[in-house]
Parts: structure tokens; sequence; C-alpha cells
């Protein structure tokens, strides 16, 4: 009789033991579970890789685990979105998105994925205006002075880009429509070597993004005439907006963005965009942002992807207009 009763209670606890076993795989464990790995297309340095970095220790510490920068560049972004747009969409893959992933769809004729179909939106991480400058002692002295020259000879000055479609080229182009003016691009392998030769006096002028330029022009090595942004920046609130200067909408940034595979669910997005959100108003991220020169941004997932198509409309009117493609 004691036999019987052990064998029907050792029955009940094991088919006690299945039920609760088949009842925790058909629910979903908890989100993350695993390391969050996040792909920034670019070398090591530069913003793009700093925003990884920082956000990344804030979600490690709010997540319960290692969130990890993966650094592929390669094609001008295209190699490491590539792997994000590859990837499961399961969260635990992210991508660093900017300038770059929306003017390569107008200006690659064949990318291997889908820009607007391939992604899905995160969060909208930061700003940063571009500045117009020339070397600290050139006769050009402001905006006036610049399309006044220019006009004088069509042409005949030139200006420094990182390469075909990058966002200071872009940015020259969009000033040119709209000022009428005609100039010679020079293009450059990177920020770097430009800023040499225009502090040089090997080109006349250019834009570039104000993180790379910033330190060059409070060391009096350059002089910044205008700034792309739709305010003046605080870091140099002397440098009046393009803006003001006689050219009402012209606001173009440089921005710093996550975003996950399409088909991302959405209660992990959801998390992910809380936990970033939070993670920008801790008090070393901000200070890092604002060494950097680039303003917070944050905000929801519809604000990003909003930003997004508005970004793509315009830059894809101006290549189109220039008629400019990939190197």
């Amino acid at each position: 009789m004691i036999q019987a009763a052990k064998l029907a209670a050792s029955a009940l606890l094991a088919t006690a033991f299945a039920g609760a076993s088949l009842q925790a795989q058909a629910q979903p464990q908890t989100y993350p579970n695993q390391p969050i790995r996040i792909v920034v297309p670019y070398a090591p340095g530069g913003f793009n890789d700093t925003i990884a970095r920082v956000v990344g220790r804030k979600l490690q510490e709010s997540m319960g685990q290692p969130v990890l920068a993966d650094n592929r560049p390669g094609g001008g972004t295209i190699l490491g979105l590539s792997l994000v747009a590859k990837a499961p969409p399961d969260g635990y893959t992210l991508g660093v998105v900017g300038f770059p992933t929306v003017s390569n769809q107008f200006l690659v004729k064949k990318l291997p994925y889908d820009t607007a179909k391939d992604f899905t939106p995160v969060i909208l991480g930061g700003y940063s205006p571009n500045l117009l400058v020339v070397k600290a002692d050139s006769p050009i002295k402001s905006l006036k002075d610049f399309v006044a020259a220019a006009q004088a000879r069509p042409g005949k000055m030139n200006y420094a880009t990182a390469g075909n479609g990058t966002s200071n080229h872009l940015t020259m182009e969009y000033f040119k429509s709209i000022a009428n003016i005609e100039l010679t691009q020079v293009p450059y392998k990177g920020s770097a070597p430009m800023i040499t030769d225009l502090i040089g006096g090997q080109v006349d002028i250019m834009f570039d993004n104000a993180p790379h330029v910033m330190p060059h022009v409070k060391g009096g090595r350059l002089r910044a005439l205008a700034i792309t942004s739709e305010k003046r920046s605080p870091l140099l609130p002397d440098v009046p907006t393009v803006a003001e200067l006689g050219y009402p909408g012209f606001n173009v940034a440089v921005w710093y963005g996550f975003a996950a595979p399409a088909g991302t669910p959405p209660d992990i997005v959801q998390k992910l965009n809380r936990e970033i959100n939070k993670a920008l108003q801790a008090e070393d991220v901000k200070k890092s942002f604002v060494e950097a020169g680039v303003e917070i941004m944050g905000g929801s997932t519809q604000q990003f992807d909003a930003f997004f198509k508005s970004e793509s409309a315009r830059w894809g009117s101006v290549i189109q207009k220039a008629k400019i493609t990939a190197d």
C-alpha cells in the first residue's frame, strides 16, 4: 500500500515537472538573455564608434548582458550594414546608422540590402551640424564674401570634400544649388588630409562636421563663416547660421542613430528605445557628446522613422539633381 502510494506520488511529480518544462518552453525567454552586438560600420575612432561604446556600456549596466561594439568598416558603411540587415531579427544585433545610410541608397546602384525595407528604426541618438570654414588668414571673411567671390569667378574656387556623396560634399552641393554658384570639388580620403590642405592654402573652402574642425577654429587655424544648424551652437556662439545669413530653412547635420534588422519584435524594439533614451540622459554620456560637439537627440522610434524618411527625400533630390554617383 505504502509502495503503491510512493509510485503514485512519483508519477504525479514526474507529470508536474514535465508540464512545467513544457510550459517554460512555450513561453518566450526574457529579453535579453545573451550578449548584444552593436555593429559599427566604421573603423575605431570617430563619433560613430564613440556612440556605440558609451551607449553600449549603459545598456550593459541596465540590461544585465554584455554589449559589444563590433567594428566592420568597408564600402562606405555598406559592409557593416549588410551584416545588420542579414542578422536574425531577435534584438541581439543593432547597427549604427547615419547620413551615409540615407545617401548610399541613391549613390550606389546595387546595394546588398534594401534601405527602406531591411531595417527597423530604434532611435536617433545624436545630431551634429557642419561648419563652413576657410583658413584663418583667408580674404573671405563672411558667407556673403564667399558667395560674391564664387559668383565673380564661376568654377574657379575649389572646395574640399571627403569624397563623392559624403556629407560635406552633399552639403556644398545643396548650398551651391540655392546660392546659384559654381565651384570645383577636390575630393580627399577623409577629413584629416583635407583639413591639412585647407590650413595650408591648397584648397579655398569646405563644409565639414563640427567635431572635426571645431578644435582648429578654436585654435585659430581656421575661420568659421557659418554653421548649418537651425540655431547657433553654444560651443561657437559667435558663428551665425547659414539660415540667418539669408538662406532660410538651410539646416544640415551629420546624425547618429541605431537600427535593428527588419522584423525585430516591436516589444524588443521599444525596450531598446527606452533603455537607450535613458542612457542618453546619463551625465557621463552627455559629457562625451558635448566634448565632441554633438547634440543629444533621443525620442521615439516613430520620430526616428519620420526623420529618416525626410532625410531620404531631401538628399535623394540633391543627389539626383546634381547627378552624383559613388566613387
